[in-house]
């Protein structure tokens, strides 16, 4: 039973609207103000990368460059080749 977020033309007001059917197609409004006119919104998402609190963390790598200068290298998590 997916839920989706939508933003209220008129005030701007996000509120969610639960589907029972993936087929349902229903016309509604945004019971507040009445407004018809609503935009889908992105969710946002919440996950976990790593086998611990580690491995969700990105690794910053110092390193000297030309000049005397400090480069950085960030290595995102995520899968590896």
């Amino acid at each position: 039973m997916p839920i989706f977020e939508f933003r209220c033309a008129d005030c701007g007001h996000v509120f969610e609207k639960l589907y029972l059917s993936l087929d349902e197609n229903v016309d509604f409004n945004y019971p507040e103000c009445g407004c018809q006119t609503l935009d889908r919104v992105l969710s946002q998402t919440n996950s976990v990368m790593g086998a611990g609190p580690e491995g969700a963390k990105p690794k910053l790598t110092e390193k000297s460059c030309s000049g005397g200068n400090k480069c950085f290298t960030l290595d995102l998590p995520g899968p590896t080749r």
